[in-house]
Parts: structure tokens; sequence; C-alpha cells
């Protein structure tokens, strides 16, 4: 579809973005669909700053002569499906999807996507773009997908002060000890060999080193120590890494430390009993994801000893402390020419920027506060919003993390050696591989 270009000459407000002329959408709807905005309605008594945002949408709206919509067209599940279904048929519609990074692979196998970064009309090395997001979709050096602001953080470290203290460890060390790059597997392990004790000497641990998910901690683990289950190779084909020296010591090591000192699922425990396990306060650390305890009406929310939060500690082969980012992906259908890709590209850019006037840059820590300590909010969840402390698992080009890393090969690990598991997981990962990349 080619879009008439009409020159531009309005002036830009003050604080807005300056015009760039030559860009008419002809009067064109412009759809972005997500897959959780039941209504596009306007709220009928917005706040100051809604009204700032409407005046500035409708500012965009009015300059490049389009109406924008952005509302959902499927749910978590089935939104990749809606643009395959509009790949296969497209009717004219100018449109944008928002996908869970856990569907994007079939799409991008297919062809379904088109290339961000082939215009000149956005810079998608400016901070504005979430760099795990488009590292993640990048291919053959090309960009297929983004995101805009920073990762969200996921997997952490949280640690129960109480019983910590109670074991002579002063958990500011902790930080400090993260703040200096001298929190590393070992000196973890040293915490957990202090913290874990048979207080009644009957043969049984009453106070346990750790407990949570321990795929989250195989998964971080190898991250940490400069590994990866799957990446493109030179020529741009998906390949198997997950058997390089860095990975397997990653998997061998957190395997024998869960095991030493993992609070595991008792025989008539739920799949997620360390959730209960944590708040109970008989663990000295827990593994798991920021929103277990950062966000609003968490789970840990009622949780009695107070806790704090760090970052995985750094494998002997890693430099830097990070989570496995799992953020959402704007896509483009690849059905249009590439002045009209350039053109939503931009129309996109321009509709995510923060509204002018409130671009605050703390709005990120809402009321973290009330949940933990200074430090677990101002040093951990801050440094792990940054992107260069965020690892992308292109796992998700192949399938969801359970169904290709979990189930057979991290949920089974505790009964053979990683390099002995992967043998038997080769075959199928190659398959699907070799199918990804269209062999």
């Amino acid at each position: 579809m080619l879009l008439t270009c009409a020159a531009v000459v309005a002036e830009a407000p003050e604080g807005y973005p300056e015009v760039k002329e030559g860009i008419d959408f002809g009067g064109a709807e412009i759809f972005i669909y997500d897959y959780w905005t039941a209504s596009a309605d306007r709220v009928a008594e917005p706040t100051e700053e809604q009204q700032a945002q409407y005046d500035y949408r409708d500012w965009i709206m009015s300059t490049y002569n389009c109406k924008i919509t952005q509302i959902a067209k499927g749910d978590w599940g089935s939104n990749a499906q809606e643009l395959v279904n509009f790949y296969s048929a497209p009717d004219g519609t100018l449109c944008l999807y928002i996908l869970p990074p856990d569907f994007v692979g079939g799409p991008m196998a297919n062809n379904a996507f088109a290339v961000w970064s082939d215009n000149d009309l956005i810079n998608l090395d400016d901070e504005k773009w979430n760099s795990a997001t488009v590292d993640f979709m990048t291919k053959g050096g090309k960009v297929y997908g983004v995101a805009t602001g920073n990762p969200e953080p996921r997997q952490c470290l949280y640690f129960n002060k109480r019983v910590l203290e109670e074991a002579g460890i002063d958990w500011n060390t902790i930080y400090d000890m993260q703040a200096d790059g001298t929190w590393t597997w070992e000196a973890f392990e040293d915490m957990l060999k202090k913290i874990q004790k048979d207080t009644d000497n009957d043969g049984i641990w009453d106070i346990y080193g750790m407990t949570g998910s321990n795929v989250d901690m195989y998964r971080v683990a190898v991250f940490a120590n400069g590994g990866s289950f799957f990446d493109f190779d030179e020529n741009g084909l998906l390949t198997i890494t997950a058997g390089s020296d860095n990975t397997l010591e990653a998997l061998a090591w957190s395997k024998d430390i869960w095991n030493t000192y993992g609070y595991q699922q008792p025989a008539d425990g739920s799949w997620d009993y360390y959730k209960d396990a944590w708040k109970q306060g008989f663990c000295g650390f827990y593994m798991y994801q920021t929103y277990g305890g950062f966000n609003d009406n968490s789970e840990m929310a009622d949780m009695e000893d107070e806790w704090g939060c760090v970052a995985f500690p750094k494998g002997p082969k890693g430099d830097h402390y990070l989570h496995i980012s799992s953020d959402n992906v704007t896509v483009i259908p690849n059905v249009y020419d590439a002045e009209t890709v350039a053109k939503l590209a931009y129309i996109y850019d321009l509709w995510t920027n923060a509204t002018p006037g409130y671009d605050d840059e703390y709005a990120w820590i809402g009321n973290k506060y009330n949940y933990t300590d200074d430090r677990a909010v101002d040093e951990t969840y801050a440094m792990l919003r940054e992107p260069a402390n965020s690892a992308s698992d292109k796992v998700l080009y192949l399938g969801s993390v359970n169904d290709i890393e979990g189930q057979d090969f991290l949920w089974n690990l505790g009964g053979s050696t990683p390099a002995e598991l992967l043998e038997t997981k080769t075959p199928v990962w190659q398959a699907l591989c070799d199918t990804f990349n269209g062999k």
C-alpha cells in the first residue's frame, strides 16, 4: 500500500516532537492491536495528566492526518494468531500488533514481520527503545520487532533478614558485594552454608539455605555465567548453544546448590509449594521473580519477616548481574511497502512517547518502598531495569520456556548430568531449529 504524502508545515507546540514534513496518512485509521485494552473510549473526567496525553495524541493525529486506535484484538494466547491471519489475508487495514514474546517464533520463521531497521524516520539506538528486545528481535542484522522503555526486571534473589541475622550474617554486606562486584557464586554458597541448620539434631534440616523456583535458578545461572541455550550463528541460523562449557558449568553448579541447600517439593506439596514455604520463614534465600515481592498486592505482601533483594550472583565466567527479560514485542505485519512500514514505525514512536511535561523518570518506583528496604529498590531493582543487565533467551523462537527448556530437560536435571540430559534432547531441539531456519 502506497500512502499519499503531503508536506506538513505546522509548528509543534513547545515540548512536542519536531514535525517531520511529508508524512500524511490521508485520514486513514491506524490500529495498535494489544491484548489487554478492552475499550478505546476516553475517560469522561480525565486527570490533568490524562488530558495532557489526550491533547498530545490528538496533535499527533491531526498533524499526520490519521486516527489511531489502541485496542485488544486477541488475548494473551491468541494475538499472534490474529496477526498470522491478517498476514495471510490482508484487508488494507493499517495496523501494528503487540505480542507476548512467547509467540513470536512461528510468525518470525514464516516472514510475517516487517523490518523496523530499514528506515531513517526512527533511531533504534535511541535510549527510548528497549535494547534487550531489539537484540532479541534482531536476525541477520535486521530488527523485526521492538519494545519501548526499560526492561521489566524478572529473576532475582530475595533474602530473609531475620534468618540471615540469626545465622550471624549482616544482610547489608550482600548489597555491598553487589555494589562492588564481589557478589559471586562463591560468596552465595558461603552464606548458604552458614544459614542451613539442623537445630534439634534429628538429622533433618530445620533452616534451609534457600527455596523457590529451581528452573528460574538454572536458567539465570546459565546467563550469569556467560552461557545460553540457543543463539543465532554468523549465518543468522538459530543454533543450540546449551553444550557450551559456560552453560554446562552453570547447570552442574546450580543443580548441586539446589540439591544441597534447597527446600524442595514435599511429597504432598503442590507445584508452587515454595511460595508458602518462603513466607513461613525457615529459608534464607528465595529464588523467584520481582513481581512476587515488588508489585502491589503481590504474593509476599502479607509476609511477616522483612526481606531484601539482590540480583542473582555472577558465575566465574560472568562479568555482570542480569535477569532474563520477557517483554512484549511490537511488530508490523509484513504486508506493506517500505515507505508505509517506515511511517507506521514513526507514528508508533510518537504514540509511545511520554506525555510532554509528564516525563517522570522515577514513575517506575510506585509503591515499592512500602514493601522492602531502600537498597532493594534503589540498587537492585533500578540496576535490573537497565538494558545492559537484561539477557534474552532465544528459546522463545521455538516455543515456551516450559515446553522447550523445562519439560524433559530442566525439570529432570536432578536425575542426570546436564551433558547426559542434553544429549537426549539435542535431536528434538535440532529438529525445532531446522524448522525455524526453514530447512
